[in-house]
């Protein structure tokens, strides 16, 4: 069934009102009339199933139905960092990153980075990223659209390290000849985590982390893990991260 993300000011009682882009895809690619259903999220995990009352492409009015707590979020709430990756890998990261159950997605920039940075370029970017978020999330049947923050730099990202309780730095060199994801989550796991961690995922750019880098890192509190013996592409990482964390949280069962 068709779902639509709309601010909680769209929402009153029993009625809400999508208008836009979510409007003109229900009237005309939709061909919605009074009376089909759909189901209307407010982008922080509550649902409600929904009524066309009124169509047009500009404006659908809906009544809904009893509120409800989305099914699809995960328990642990992961951000992914990402370094800022070539061309388009990071509409990838966010789009699949989202499908996959991502909380958030802060991309930074770090010594390795090969893409030159515009900040005038940023508000443009940041937009599309967030779209992709938004999209993604509904074709996902998410109750949360991932919240893509700004590009920051690499020294703000590790100041940020105390606003999670578990931080991870994937880094090749540990995938070599060190500690696999496995044995960090199980070594993490009994300092009492909790049901609901909040945990920040350190993917790196084309190059990898510098030494330097991967040293900050573990200095400031994150945890070095290795993803396989493989080396994995920047924007592949963190997906298969994703995965694991969704595994070994219990988000696959067992």
């Amino acid at each position: 069934m068709q779902r639509y993300f709309v601010a909680p000011e769209q929402i009153d009682g029993d009625r809400a009102r999508l208008t836009g882009d979510d409007a003109r895809h229900l009237a005309t690619v939709m061909r919605a009339r009074p009376g089909d259903e759909f189901v209307v999220c407010d982008g922080s995990g509550a649902e409600w199933p929904a009524k066309a009352a009124m169509v047009s492409p500009g404006l659908v009015e809906a009544e809904l139905g009893a509120k409800r707590q989305s099914p699809a979020e995960m328990a642990w709430r992961i951000t992914v960092a990402q370094s800022l990756p070539k061309g388009d890998k990071l509409e990838t990261v966010v789009q699949k990153g989202t499908e996959a159950g991502a909380f958030a997605f802060r991309p930074f920039l770090s010594k390795r980075t090969v893409v030159q940075y515009d900040e005038r370029k940023e508000a443009k970017r940041l937009e599309r990223w967030r779209k992709i978020a938004k999209e993604a999330a509904e074709q996902a049947h998410r109750g949360v659209v991932p919240d893509v923050r700004p590009v920051c730099s690499w020294k703000e990202l590790l100041g940020s390290f105390g606003d999670y309780d578990l931080v991870l730095l994937c880094y090749e060199e540990e995938g070599r000849s060190g500690e696999g994801l496995r044995t960090v989550l199980n070594a993490a796991k009994k300092n009492e985590l909790g049901a609901a961690p909040r945990a920040l995922l350190l993917v790196g750019p084309e190059g990898g982390f510098a030494p330097e880098e991967a040293e900050q890192a573990v200095a400031a509190g994150a945890a070095a893990a290795g993803l396989g013996r493989r080396i994995l592409r920047t924007e592949t990482a963190a997906l298969v991260a994703l995965a694991c964390l969704a595994y070994e949280s219990g988000e696959l069962g067992g």
